[in-house]
């Protein structure tokens, strides 16, 4: 599409339709900037884990309940989705929902076309949800008239996404029931995925901390430990308490209570231990006696959530090295190696011909080819990746996908998104300005790095806009929308004038019509000024003609190819073509109802 949108851009002005300063004139246009910016917020949010810790609350808040799940996954991915980009959000989503599903045993299908539907219907309900919002709007104020605020859409969506809910819950126990063994569900990773979204079933998929877990029997090894009052560990550093010799035990984290939050601390050498300390502990002997532990040092046994190795995957990882030919590592083992020293990860595992080694491993000479699985910070694995001299990452776990390196900005994210927020409404500022602002104080409270914000921004998504403006405007100078507005006219008749609200319904259809095989953006680009135009020649305002062709693009649930939220969500939830015009249809139609109820009472013509 982007390549069309460069085409379009470099014909035009050759044909002599409209000059090179028009067919540029996208590149300078402030909505293009704005929803550059708000690529960068979305990553924001990720990297600071807000998305996650929705994900996590939705986890819990639902329980077992698929009707409660339902209405707070759509819910949340609505609310999030009003703010950043719909796509980001949903592929943000996609591994939770399925962790979900498995957790509750209810087939992806059944949640994955809630989530899509629930990314699209986001967009109707901020002015900053999706493109073709701020499009029209820009075409209102390119003509003369006010813009839209904020929270104009905002009553529309919300009625939306309360018949989406509705319908979803309706609809729920026919979705899911595809059986197909081309597509691996299990798959949690969107990057795992081929084109369209389908999983490729010759792709295997990336070993998990599941795999590691079961594959060096670490089901029963963990073990969480805090330190009490009088303990004889308190100010004494690690190294002087000889744990792995005495009680075959090693410490692989501590968390430690800080002012504001819970961090996990890498352990060391010369670390000292504090009152209150929790030992996140790995027993990797068979003869290992925990009580002997707890008694000898006053340490206080806490419960696990599932495994220890799971408990805390988003600050404490794990992943696989392979020993190569002319390793350093070989005939050594890892007392002599000090590796936690060097590089602040713990071996708690080892693999040799394919079988997890059960015997004390401290002492094991490493050989050629050998397995060793690493536990620690994030960090520190990612940083194993330009380690190739004396051993080799295959690849990392997919639960990596799920870190968040900015984690403790995660207040000052928010803070960041109220305060444009405010500033929008106000109209303080133009928001575009905003939008700038707020990327400026996401860097400067480092919520994201200079590099994460450029690799976030859509660039095929930013050329496409900017190559269907010019576009639309060749079609207005050429007489191409005077075309389509008298087309319009003359199939409705004299009901036109006296019914206009049979031309918002028209426009909707043309809209939803033209969304099936382009883009929303590009549709809401090419409709605006027919809109524009039809609202001029029957001296009505244009802002509900407008409305209705922003929310009509984003009522793209009728086909997978429609928007690229459904295609995401249609290899993990297995669906076929007809699933979503099952699906998609009749919700268009209920949507259709409501844009042609609300439109005319919330904005007159």
């Amino acid at each position: 599409m982007d390549v069309v949108a460069l085409l379009v851009i470099t014909v035009l002005p050759l044909l002599g339709i409209i000059t090179v300063p028009q067919a540029l004139a996208g590149f300078s246009d402030p909505n293009v900037i704005l929803i550059a910016c708000l690529f960068v917020i979305g990553e924001a949010l990720v990297r600071t884990g807000v998305t996650y810790q929705v994900g996590e609350w939705l986890v819990k808040t639902s329980a077992s309940s698929e009707t409660r799940l339902i209405i707070l996954l759509m819910a949340a991915v609505a609310g999030l989705g009003a703010f950043m980009s719909s796509t980001g959000i949903v592929a943000v989503f996609i591994p939770v929902v399925l962790s979900i599903a498995r957790k509750l045993n209810i087939p992806p299908g059944r949640l994955m076309m809630p989530l899509s539907f629930a990314g699209l219907i986001s967009g109707m309900l901020t002015l900053v949800a999706t493109p073709p919002n701020m499009i029209v709007d820009s075409a209102l104020k390119q003509a003369g008239h006010t813009g839209i605020s904020f929270f104009s859409f905002t009553p529309i969506g919300a009625v939306v996404l309360t018949a989406g809910i509705l319908y979803m819950l309706i609809i729920r126990r026919t979705l899911g029931k595809n059986k197909n063994t081309d597509i691996d569900t299990d798959t949690e990773n969107p990057a795992e995925q081929g084109r369209g979204g389908e999983v490729k079933s010759s792709i295997s998929p990336r070993r998990t901390i599941a795999h590691f877990i079961s594959d060096y029997h670490l089901e029963k090894r963990g073990h969480r430990l805090r330190v009490q009052s009088g303990s004889a560990i308190i100010g004494r550093p690690l190294h002087q308490l000889n744990l792995r010799r005495t009680y075959g035990a090693n410490i692989v984290g501590i968390e430690r209570q800080t002012r504001f939050q819970t961090e996990i601390i890498s352990p060391s050498a010369n670390l000292r231990l504090q009152l209150g300390d929790v030992l996140l502990i790995d027993l990797f002997t068979e003869t290992a006696d925990p009580a002997a532990l707890q008694n000898d040092f006053e340490l206080h046994p806490l419960t696990l959530q599932g495994s220890y190795f799971t408990y805390r995957s988003r600050e404490v990882g794990m992943a696989e090295i392979i020993i190569p030919p002319e390793s350093a590592l070989i005939n050594k083992n890892l007392v002599e190696l000090t590796f936690r020293r060097k590089y602040g990860l713990s071996v708690i595992g080892i693999r040799r011909n394919s079988k997890a080694i059960t015997t004390p491993i401290l002492e094991e000479k490493l050989k050629m080819g050998d397995t060793l699985l690493v536990i620690g910070p994030w960090k520190s694995i990612r940083l194993l990746q330009s380690q190739t001299r004396d051993f080799l990452l295959p690849g990392l776990p997919p639960e990596i996908d799920d870190i968040a390196p900015a984690a403790t900005q995660a207040p000052f994210a928010v803070l960041s998104i109220l305060i444009m927020v405010a500033l929008m409404i106000s109209g303080l500022v133009p928001n575009v300005i905003a939008a700038l602002i707020t990327c400026l104080l996401l860097g400067l409270f480092r919520c994201v790095d200079m590099n994460s914000a450029y690799k976030s921004i859509h660039w095929q998504s930013l050329i496409l806009i900017v190559g269907m403006m010019p576009f639309a405007h060749s079609l207005e100078s050429t007489g191409g929308v005077t075309l389509a507005v008298n087309g319009l006219m003359s199939l409705m008749g004299d009901s036109a004038s006296s019914a206009p609200v049979l031309l918002l319904g028209s426009l909707f259809i043309l809209t939803s019509v033209i969304g099936l095989f382009i883009s929303n953006t590009a549709t809401a680009v090419l409709m605006a000024p027919i809109g524009m135009s039809l609202a001029a020649q029957l001296q009505a305002s244009p802002v509900p003609f407008v409305i209705t062709i922003a929310i009509a693009a984003s009522a793209a649930f009728m086909t997978p190819i429609s928007s690229p939220v459904n295609t995401l969500v249609l290899g993990p939830g297995n669906y076929r073509f007809s699933d979503f015009l099952k699906a998609g249809v009749p919700f268009t139609i209920i949507v259709f109802i409501i844009t042609l109820i609300l439109v005319p009472i919330l904005f007159p013509f």
